[in-house]
């Protein structure tokens, strides 16, 4: 893509700007240190006299010589280390308020002990200098008149004036200069109403749109936002216009973020970064300034890129907190709206926003003329996760048997962040086996490990309970492999994994589905009533190990009936809930808006459900005991089986076609029909995993 041909101007604009300030910084800590160094030299470079050996210099440099020397001699030493000068020719007298000064002959008669013999220096010229008081300005005019020793007045130079004055100043003015840079980043008292925005070059980023896989239509619109910023007039002849807002909306780890970063790597113009939470201080008024602030540094540089990560945490409804307004926030927001879309808004200045929570949002930041487009950035499909695969991989070194088609296949409802994690993981596993490449078995391992956890072989469980877990899972993986429109069984497991799952079967889905019928989920439900059941009948009595699965079955039953209208109640939504559609439900508050009779006809409908998906679920174990015992023996003895095995065990057990509910006779004789089709009816979520929990 063209970029306009300022672009390396706007990128090195702050650095220029901080390179500036620094060398303006550096200068003044330059000329203190040599105001300092040439003050200190010219005390340091001369020779100091009192007033009496002055006096004495002077009667000496008398031009009688019959009464005088012509010179004095001064011990710059001790007594036990003497070190004599004599000084002599004094001349060039200069007498000033506070001092005198002048040149005077310095020659070295005896030097120090610790100096070597032959190192004396030689008569030479230097200057002198005393201290005097304005009190004896007369008698110092007398003295030299009588010695006829010529004088002038000192004229004081401009440094000796102003010199201290100036260098006090400059060293209070470093120390302001100090304080402020300590005290003045984020968060200071001092930069209360600062925006904390970010300003990043567009090479500093080293991300562009080719790093971003897997949600192509969402690219697509980003880049038409860029390719207005490099060549408006392509639009603006037809009447467009540019966007003055674009709302990244999707689930965590769908790539929004990475977006934001291909669009300031590819704009050419300048972008501004900060988070929704930037602007919320426990001050009033401190974010609303902050807004202005960074609209002003943006509307300077225009046109330029603002991104703002997790808007929700700024952009919340007004009037929706239970305790009353927040006036911080409410002024914040206010503050937004005003810049983005006021009676004198800004040109040239988009706003990117990005967030999972868009229902908590105003309406009037979400309107046309703020944010006038709306991205989602949803999971990738079975291509798009493909896509992202060979991204994260560039940086791999994979085997060559590693089909990445296969395991965008087994990755059904990954986002992109999981991808890159699962790529990570196998990574690490294969470096931990001492291999020299990737292979599909640490990505087979990697998935597993991402959706079921770390696997705990050094967990000792006792043979009755190993049994009891093998049954319980041997009863998933045969109900699954039993009924019509449930997904294949990949693999079944006795050995624990992550926080609670002593054992699991992981089924996997053959297509991404975005639709699930009522058949669907029933024999959802059955799958994860058949552990259970398959305990009560070889056991005679039932485990807390089920508590996971009777929990999510209870609820796939509760949505039949309150949501989806899959019920003796009618085709009625009882269900009315404000929970996000990009996040799992929390603690699940709703609005109850039906009476408590309702209410009870619904649990009693969730109850039936249950109840109906138990008896097939029995009737279908106790017809193939015979294979529900052979299945359990193996998976004692390997702890893990794959598909191929269960289906090998599972063909030579059973003499009975696949049975299907509703067709078979009473008793446990096979049924005379059967449908001989499978349907592959595969999951809408992520590669289901049934899995034990622990009791406490």
């Amino acid at each position: 893509m063209d970029r306009p041909p300022h672009e390396s101007q706007r990128s090195g604009e702050k650095k220029s700007t901080n390179s500036g300030n620094q060398f303006i910084f550096y200068m003044l800590i330059f000329a203190t240190m040599a105001g300092f160094f040439a003050l200190f030299f010219n005390w340091h470079n001369s020779v100091e006299f009192d007033y009496r050996e002055f006096e004495e210099l002077v009667k000496q440099s008398s031009k009688e010589p019959a009464k005088t020397t012509g010179y004095i001699e001064i011990n710059r030493g001790n007594a036990k280390n003497p070190d004599i000068w004599r000084y002599s020719n004094i001349r060039d007298v200069k007498v000033g308020d506070r001092e005198i000064t002048g040149q005077v002959t310095q020659e070295e008669v005896s030097p120090k002990s610790d100096k070597k013999p032959g190192t004396l220096q030689q008569p030479r010229g230097v200057k002198f200098r005393v201290n005097k008081s304005t009190e004896i300005d007369q008698g110092i005019s007398d003295l030299l008149g009588k010695y006829n020793v010529k004088y002038g007045w000192l004229k004081p130079g401009f440094f000796q004036v102003y010199g201290p004055m100036l260098m006090i100043t400059a060293i209070f003015i470093l120390v302001l200069v100090f304080i402020s840079r300590r005290i003045g980043g984020a968060g200071s008292p001092m930069a209360f109403g600062r925006s904390r925005g970010k300003l990043y070059a567009q090479e500093g980023l080293g991300v562009t749109f080719d790093d971003v896989a897997g949600i192509d239509e969402a690219v697509e619109e980003l880049k038409e936002v860029v390719d207005f910023l490099s060549s408006p007039e392509k639009y603006q002849r037809l009447g467009g216009r540019i966007p003055k807002g674009v709302l990244l909306v999707g689930p965590p780890g769908t790539g929004k973020t990475m977006l934001a970063k291909g669009v300031a790597g590819e704009a050419g113009v300048p972008f501004f970064s900060l988070s929704g939470s930037d602007f919320v201080e426990m001050f009033v008024g401190v974010g609303a300034a902050r807004v202005r602030d960074m609209f002003q540094q943006a509307q300077s540089k225009s046109p330029c890129i603002i991104f703002i990560d997790e808007l929700d945490a700024l952009g919340k409804t007004r009037g929706s907190s239970v305790v009353g307004g927040h006036d911080e926030r409410e002024q914040t927001l206010n503050a937004l709206l005003v810049e983005m879309d006021g009676f004198d808004s800004n040109s040239g200045v988009i706003v990117l926003a990005a967030t999972n929570r868009p229902e908590t949002l105003d309406p009037a930041l979400l309107r046309p003329g703020r944010f006038d487009r709306h991205v989602l950035v949803d999971r990738p499909d079975v291509r798009g996760r493909e896509a992202t695969l060979k991204v994260h991989v560039k940086n791999v070194k994979l085997a060559d048997g590693v089909d990445l088609a296969k395991v965008a296949a087994i990755t059904s409802g990954f986002c992109g962040a999981d991808l890159a994690n699962l790529v990570n993981e196998a990574a690490l596993l294969a470096a931990r086996a001492n291999r020299t490449a990737v292979t599909m078995h640490e990505f087979n391992e990697g998935v597993e490990r991402v959706t079921a956890g770390l696997e705990k072989r050094q967990r000792i469980i006792h043979e009755d309970e190993k049994q009891r877990i093998a049954y319980h899972e041997c009863g998933h993986a045969l109900v699954a492999d039993s009924l019509p429109n449930t997904d294949p069984v990949h693999k079944i497991s006795i050995i624990p994994r992550g926080l609670a799952a002593l054992g699991y079967t992981i089924q996997r889905p053959e297509e991404d589905r975005y639709l699930i019928t009522k058949t669907e989920l029933e024999a959802r439900i059955q799958v994860l009533l058949a552990g259970t059941v398959a305990e009560e009948l070889v056991f005679e009595d039932v485990s807390s190990g089920a508590q996971n699965d009777l929990e999510r079955a209870t609820e796939i039953a509760r949505n039949m009936v309150m949501q989806f209208g899959m019920s003796r109640l009618g085709r009625v939504n009882y269900k009315d809930s404000a929970h996000s559609p990009f996040l799992p439900a929390g603690d699940g508050s709703l609005n109850t808006t039906h009476s408590e009779q309702t209410s009870h006809e619904i649990d009693q409908e969730v109850k039936q459900i249950i109840d109906d998906g138990i008896s097939k679920v029995r009737h279908i174990l106790s017809a193939r005991r015979e294979t529900l015992v052979a299945l359990s023996k193996r998976l004692l003895e390997c702890e893990v089986m794959d598909a191929d095995e269960l289906r090998e065990i599972v063909d030579r057990t059973s003499s009975s076609p696949k049975i299907v509910p509703g067709t078979e006779s009473t008793g446990f004789k096979a049924p005379a029909e059967e449908n001989s089709e499978d349907a592959d009816g595969t999951s809408v979520e992520n590669a289901t995993k049934q899995a034990d929990e622990e009791t406490a």
